[in-house]
């Protein structure tokens, strides 16, 4: 039995449709505004461990160094490496928003066509373009979660490498 068979919309029941989506496509630009300003900390942060190192390595390059500059050099490398895996979730956590917001629209312009051509064979487009768009935001979630984890055994380290 097809579910779409039978189905005839108005105008007002098309606009309901094309909300679902929209929603979604704000909702998406809301994570999307979080883990951009999440990005620019985590590069930034890359930036100036880099500097302090490059600082620490010519200051005491020549000369013999303390155990403690000796410390904070390979801090600095350890968290800079780590750094990096950090913007490359976040990275993907934004693709990943990015994507579903696209699927989004192209649900919405789907269904904009479907109702006005009257294609009810491109019901199933739409729901697999919906529920692709939903998956993407799942997995842009797992990645920003994955990023939160590792944002803070980065913090647990410097804490204890200074210890």
């Amino acid at each position: 039995m097809d579910l779409f068979k039978n189905l005839t919309l108005n105008s007002l029941q098309i606009i309901q449709l094309m909300l679902a989506p929209a929603i979604m496509i704000s909702a998406c630009g809301l994570l999307l505004l979080g883990i951009n300003n999440k990005y620019s900390m985590v590069v930034n942060r890359i930036r100036l461990l880099n500097e302090e190192k490059r600082e620490l390595l010519l200051k005491f390059g020549a000369e013999p160094t303390t155990t403690e500059v000796n410390v904070r050099i390979e801090s600095t490398s350890i968290q800079i490496n780590e750094l990096v895996y950090r913007a490359k979730l976040v990275r993907n956590s934004v693709l990943s928003y990015t994507t579903a917001v696209a699927l989004f629209v192209g649900t919405s312009l789907i269904l904009g066509v479907s109702s006005v051509m009257s294609m009810g064979k491109l019901n199933y487009l739409i729901l697999a373009s919906f529920l692709c768009g939903m998956a993407f935001v799942l997995i842009g979630v797992v990645y920003a979660g994955m990023e939160t984890k590792k944002g803070y055994d980065i913090v647990l380290y410097e804490v204890k490498a200074h210890e």
